[in-house]
């Protein structure tokens, strides 16, 4: 009689990493383009974005999700209520904490499906962004590991780790400091430059921000967008050994250079590539504020006048001026029904041929990337400067919001990458100011050691997403040990 042949052992758990991006493009692309690299190092790893919302999902949103390869799905949790909190008066930072707090329910309740609807599936991780924090108590109920995807600098992330004690021993607003503040492995730092959240400690935006980095210490580890030659003192920094504080992984530069902008037009991507494909090599200054950032009147104005007056060619993503909110928001900014009728009368004519100007939006890759492109005037989004590192562009920082201060010095003072404009007792960059240092940037000595430098910074990018590269390390350890996670462990169900 034959004897029984002992079954196969069944295979282990697919691990599922699940991720949970705040409101902002600026959050959602970086951690997508993570979650791509993540996939592609294990066969068997798949990703899961649940999203919280307080509104229904952008176009652009929908349109980049739905690009991504099967290995990676969404969920958008339904919309909270903040309707006592007005977005007119709220900080965006109290919002997205709301958002996230609000959306406790439902988040249990996706977590529960993911995990009890297929027996073979274990979330091997929870990826929060830099302000998810307060979700790390439902990753708890799971039994799920905590990590912390940053999508801005090593050198912001250093001062977030060191709010805390910031926030005791400092006792009048960071701004009227008098003295530099000194952020570990960081240039020093005036308190006027520091993120917006910071800048008025009474408000529930600083209270929140608090809050949120406290909790930090609790991740299992702290995922970021930068690398070591762009950042080398806050980097080395983070990477030291603290007892406390949370393993750290650059993974720097995460960005996408396959598109502009998923789902907006293809004719107006071909004119500005057409025009580009024209002019000089390097010869051609790339004036852009990013998705959200607007800008004043008078100080359009100060900027049509100073590009004029520098003769330098350019290529200006111009947005309608906002005279309320002078440095824009988080959030886009739609231009008028005259897209261009706000910029001073007979500027288009007699730039014509040497400038370029369109209406709200560019394909901002392709153009950094384009062998015309010499110059970079940019509020540096921290996106938009990895953009431009990876194609070699150097800048003019004109920082308007949020962290973009932090990052404006960290490129004109530790990167030496940025030239800088000073700003007129008025509040405004004048216009002789602005074609001075345009000139310097495109045609001056400075600008040349500028491009010097960050021709060096653009091919240590290359390195460190090479095969063997730093962050490629980075990202096949944590791959691979979210990989293996589902053959030891199991997550739990709360009642």
């Amino acid at each position: 009689m034959a004897m029984e042949q002992p079954k196969p052992a069944p295979p282990p758990p697919q691990p599922v990493v699940v991720m949970m991006p705040t409101q902002g493009m600026g959050h959602l692309i970086p951690m997508i383009e993570f979650a791509k690299r993540l996939v592609r190092h294990r066969d068997n790893l798949r990703v899961k974005f649940i999203i919280p919302t307080d509104s229904p999902p952008t176009k652009a949103q929908n349109a980049v999700l739905r690009s991504l390869p099967s290995t990676i799905s969404h969920t958008f949790l339904p919309p909270v209520s903040l309707s006592d909190h007005p977005i007119e008066t709220t900080k965006i930072e109290t919002i997205m904490a709301l958002t996230i707090i609000r959306s406790f329910p439902s988040l249990r309740s996706a977590l529960h499906d993911l995990i009890t609807t297929n027996t073979s599936v274990v979330v091997s991780a929870f990826v929060v962004d830099l302000f998810g924090t307060d979700a790390f108590d439902v990753a708890v109920e799971f039994n799920i590991p905590r990590y912390i995807f940053y999508p801005s600098t090593a050198t912001c992330l250093s001062f977030f780790l060191n709010l805390p004690k910031f926030d005791q021993s400092v006792h009048c607003e960071f701004r009227e400091l008098a003295e530099p503040i000194k952020i570990p492995g960081c240039v020093p730092m005036h308190g006027k430059d520091l993120l917006d959240p910071v800048q008025d400690r009474s408000n529930d935006a600083y209270k929140w921000l608090l809050h949120i980095v406290t909790r930090y210490r609790e991740a299992d580890g702290i995922i970021e967008n930068s690398f070591m030659e762009l950042e080398p003192g806050p980097v080395k920094e983070l990477l030291r050994d603290e007892p406390g504080r949370p393993p750290y992984y650059p993974v720097g530069p995460l960005v996408n250079l396959d598109c502009g902008r998923t789902g907006e037009s293809g004719e107006e991507s071909s004119v500005c590539l057409e025009w580009l494909d024209e002019q000089p090599a390097g010869s051609v200054l790339f004036v852009s504020f990013g998705s959200g950032g607007t800008l004043p009147s008078a100080q359009i104005d100060e900027l049509a006048h100073g590009l004029e007056m520098s003769e330098q060619r350019f290529l200006w993503v111009a947005r309608s001026p906002n005279d309320k909110l002078a440095n824009g928001s988080y959030f886009s900014a739609a231009s008028q029904a005259d897209p261009l009728g706000f910029l001073p009368k007979g500027f288009l004519e007699r730039t014509k041929g040497r400038g370029f100007v369109v209406s709200s939006w560019a394909p901002q890759p392709q153009i950094l990337a384009h062998e015309s492109t010499g110059g970079f005037l940019s509020h540096c989004g921290w996106n938009s400067t990895l953009e431009s590192v990876v194609s070699g562009v150097p800048f003019i920082a004109w920082p308007l919001f949020a962290e973009q201060r932090m990052n404006a010095v960290l490129l004109t003072d530790e990167a030496k990458v940025a030239l800088r404009p000073n700003v007129s007792k008025n509040g405004l960059v004048e216009r002789e100011e602005i074609a001075s240092v345009v000139k310097c940037l495109m045609e001056g000595e400075d600008g040349k050691k500028l491009r010097y430098r960050m021709k060096d910074l653009k091919e240590a990018a290359e390195r460190a997403l090479s095969e063997n590269g730093s962050s490629t390390n980075h990202i096949s350890h944590l791959a691979l040990k979210w990989s293996d996670y589902s053959k030891t462990k199991t997550n739990t169900v709360p009642n």
